[in-house]
């Protein structure tokens, strides 16, 4: 019984000391976060159809619609008839472009096509609002406090304010349309989708777990929230 207490003892330091380090990696990996009611958000409750109708459109609006295959009149092959129509005992062919014979045209194939679907203002406006308003009550729009005045992209500066932050999962920075600078320093992060504010979409905003905003761009960031609702 007294060989227990003796071990309790030696371990109770040891356990004192783990928790007194996981206190400190908390209280440095923590950073300022908007909540709804700093963005002046309300749950507006969508359908998920109109999330589905806009992410159909940026589906398909994406597409390079490039791919493309050689018909009959593309390919370059004589147009001589292979020989003459009777008397031969073989079938009559007209042309060796014919899509039956090998290196002939393709019947039917793919060409180039642009793909435009329209989603209405309104309706990405609120499907825009809902998603931030639950990013916002799950506490995952944070404001990262980095030096934009760097004179050239530094990567490596970047990844050690994320990392100060503790906001090293798969996030999605904001970033002021021009500044070149700070977009260049977070694009090669693998973890970062970087968009200016006028690329928002609903696509990158369900799929990244964070969004990110700068120190010096919370008020336009507010401003562009506040036009949704």
């Amino acid at each position: 019984m007294a060989e227990r207490k003796e071990t309790i003892k030696k371990n109770a330091p040891k356990a004192h000391a783990e928790s007194s380090v996981s206190a400190r990696s908390k209280s440095v990996g923590n950073s300022m976060t908007l909540s709804v009611r700093d963005l002046g958000l309300s749950d507006l409750k969508i359908s998920s159809r109109s999330f589905a109708l806009w992410i159909r459109a940026l589906l398909q609006n994406w597409r390079q619609g490039t791919v493309s295959c050689k018909g009959r009149s593309d390919v370059a092959r004589s147009r001589k008839k292979p020989w003459r129509q009777k008397g031969t005992g073989r079938a009559r062919v007209g042309s060796a472009r014919s899509p039956l014979w090998r290196g002939g045209g393709i019947i039917f194939g793919p060409q180039p096509r642009t793909r435009t679907l329209k989603v209405p203002s309104q309706m990405k406006q609120r499907v825009l609002a809902q998603l931030m308003y639950q990013l916002a009550q799950q506490g995952k729009i944070n404001v990262l406090d980095f030096a934009g005045d760097l004179a050239k992209p530094k990567t490596s500066t970047a990844w050690q304010a994320l990392k100060n932050a503790a906001l090293t999962d798969n996030v999605m920075l904001l970033v002021e349309p021009g500044d070149v600078i700070t977009q260049a320093s977070f694009v090669n992060i693998p973890n970062v989708q970087v968009l200016f504010f006028d690329q928002l979409n609903a696509y990158h905003l369900a799929d990244g777990n964070r969004v990110i905003v700068l120190q010096k761009n919370v008020e336009r960031f507010k401003e562009m929230v506040a036009r949704w609702t």
